[in-house]
């Protein structure tokens, strides 16, 4: 993996601060931003916060940051993004009083799985997704060993972009400290 300006991309629904101390970027997310389409909920969102670069075939990429957020539905990690109906997010969302591992997939609706990661909590997370075929795999890890979050589909017929994501939609006042990012190429296998 070869690390990569943090900074760099176009952003999808610029975010309301961001600062650049070194290597670190500290993005303050707008209130009511957020990523969702319909499922259970019956409203759809595109107005949250993601600094997207190209995500060619048989690549990954990896982002770090500090879990240091503890407000309802506040949430970073990486975004892979086609369009307002192909798109999957990944990372850490508060929700139900803890934070949670999890991706959001969604082809015309979203759907949403989590874990609890109580023990993350103000400590680094290390987040991957890996591009192969018609696949995405996202793997997290807070040190140890990478655990697998998700195996999606991803059709590899559509332009995608990746990079990191934020959002708030319950308040004003989220910042993100993001720490790194890296390139390199897609995962061998989903199993190791």
């Amino acid at each position: 993996m070869q690390p990569q300006p943090i900074a760099s991309g176009t952003w999808l629904n610029p975010p309301l601060l961001i600062e650049q101390q070194g290597n670190k970027l500290f993005v303050t997310a707008k209130e009511n931003s957020d990523f969702w389409r319909t499922t259970s909920y019956g409203f759809v969102h595109d107005s949250g916060h993601g600094l997207l670069n190209e995500f060619p075939q048989d690549s990954s990429v990896e982002l770090t940051w500090l879990l240091n957020y503890r407000e309802q539905f506040d949430q970073a990690g990486l975004l892979v993004w086609a369009n307002d109906e192909n798109w999957t997010k990944a990372g850490i969302e508060f929700a139900d009083g803890a934070p949670q591992l999890g991706a959001v997939v969604t082809k015309t609706v979203s759907d949403w799985s989590v874990a609890p990661v109580p023990e993350w909590m103000g400590r680094e997370v290390q987040l991957r997704v890996s591009r192969s075929g018609d696949a995405l795999t996202i793997r997290a890890r807070c040190e140890g060993d990478w655990k697998l979050v998700r195996l999606a589909p991803l059709d590899p017929a559509l332009d995608w972009k990746v990079g990191l994501h934020l959002a708030s939609p319950s308040r004003a006042g989220l910042t993100v400290e993001f720490l790194e990012l890296k390139t390199g190429l897609a995962d061998e296998s989903l199993h190791d």
